[in-house]
């Protein structure tokens, strides 16, 4: 059974910096492609970062872009977010999620294109 567990999230002021991090148990981590999403209260999950299998191509939504990054450690299972310059608009619980990559899927940035989930874990940025 595949297990996702984040950590890392918390309250930060805004400008500040938190780093994410979700280790996968229960299958072959590098297999995966890994994503990361984020939902507000009251709205949909979304898209935040994603990484292939070998590190080789990263994706992020627009308004990340510049301040988190996203990686992986193949030899850890693990797969961090670092967020820099944090917003109070980036105030959501964080997911991480494993997916065996589909036939043609270039970005992932979608959440059907994953098989598993994390628990999430929240983060609040205060003005």
């Amino acid at each position: 059974q595949v297990q996702l567990v984040e950590s890392g999230g918390g309250l930060v002021q805004a400008g500040g910096s938190l780093r994410l991090s979700c280790t996968v148990s229960g299958g072959t981590f590098s297999s995966f492609h890994m994503g990361w999403f984020r939902q507000a209260p009251g709205k949909e999950r979304k898209f935040v970062a994603s990484i292939n299998k070998s590190a080789s191509n990263l994706y992020y939504e627009d308004i990340v872009v510049d301040r988190f990054t996203i990686s992986r450690d193949n030899a850890k299972n693990t797969v961090y977010l670092q967020m820099d310059l944090l917003k109070p608009e980036d105030t959501a619980v964080y997911y991480c999620a494993a997916g065996l990559p589909r036939p043609g899927a270039v970005v992932a940035n979608s959440v059907s294109e994953y098989d598993y989930w994390g628990q999430g874990t929240q983060v609040t940025v205060s003005s």
